[in-house]
C-alpha cells in the first residue's frame, strides 16, 4: 500500500491549532515566492521567516531545514492537484467520454495556471532534494488509484487490471505533456493542451472500440 504523502513531509510536528496552521501556510507562501524569484539555492530560512513575518524560532518549530519546507510545499501542491482530479472522478458518471477526457486535462492545466511558481520551484530542486522523487511517486500512486476507481463509470466491463493500466498511462502521459508545455510559448502551450485532449480521448475510445469488436 502506498505510503501516505503526509508522512514524507519532513516536518518536526504537524500544526494542530488554527493559529499554527495559519503560520505554517504563511511560511509556505513565503517560501514559494522566494524559491520562484531567487531560486531554491539562493533562499535561506532566515529570508523565509522574514517574508512570512514569523520569528525564525517559530519556523524551526515546524521545519528542521529548508528542504523540509520544500517538501511540505510539494505536498500542498500535489494535494491541490489531487483534489482537482478527484472532482472529475466524482462527476464521471454524468459526463460524456469527451467531457471526461477534457475535464481531466482542463483541471490539470488549471492547476498549473493557478500556480505559476510550480515549475520554477521544482525544475531547480528536483535534482537537489531526493525526497521530491519519493513524494512524486507516492502522489502519482494515489492519482492512479483514484482515476482507476472512476474509470468503470466511463468504460464499464473491463478487468480491474485494465483500469489500473489505463489510469497509469493517463496520469503519466497527461502530467508529463502538460508539465513540458509549461516551458513553451503560450500559443504552443495551448496547442499542446489540445493535442493532449485529442490523445486522451482517442486512447479511451480505443477501449470502447475493442469492447464493441469483442461483442460482435
Amino acid at each position: 500500500m502506498p505510503e501516505s504523502p503526509g508522512t514524507l513531509a519532513g516536518m518536526r510536528r504537524q500544526p494542530a491549532q488554527a493559529r499554527s496552521r495559519e503560520r505554517v501556510n504563511r511560511i509556505l507562501d513565503a517560501a514559494e515566492a522566494l524559491f520562484a524569484s531567487q531560486g531554491y539555492a539562493g533562499t535561506t530560512t532566515n529570508a523565509i521567516a522574514a517574508r512570512a513575518a514569523v520569528p525564525i524560532g517559530s519556523l524551526y518549530q515546524f521545519f528542521p531545514d529548508k528542504a523540509a519546507i520544500l517538501l511540505a510545499l510539494a505536498l500542498r501542491y500535489t494535494e491541490t492537484l489531487r483534489q482537482e482530479l478527484t472532482a472529475v472522478g466524482e462527476s464521471a458518471a454524468a459526463l460524456s467520454l469527451a467531457d471526461y477526457a477534457n475535464q481531466l486535462i482542463d483541471n490539470t492545466d488549471r492547476f498549473f495556471s493557478d500556480h505559476p511558481s510550480y515549475r520554477a520551484v521544482f525544475m531547480e530542486a528536483q535534482g537537489t532534494v531526493r525526497e521530491l522523487e519519493a513524494i512524486e511517486e507516492t502522489v502519482d500512486a494515489h492519482l492512479i488509484r483514484d482515476l482507476a476507481a472512476s474509470l468503470p463509470r466511463q468504460l464499464p466491463g473491463l478487468a480491474p487490471e485494465d483500469y489500473d493500466a489505463i489510469a497509469f498511462v493517463l496520469v503519466k502521459t497527461i502530467g508529463t505533456l502538460l508539465w513540458l508545455s509549461l516551458g513553451q510559448p503560450q500559443s504552443f502551450r495551448q496547442r499542446l493542451t489540445a493535442e493532449t485532449k485529442r490523445l486522451t480521448l482517442h486512447y479511451l475510445n480505443s477501449y470502447i472500440s475493442t469492447e464493441n469488436a469483442g461483442a460482435g
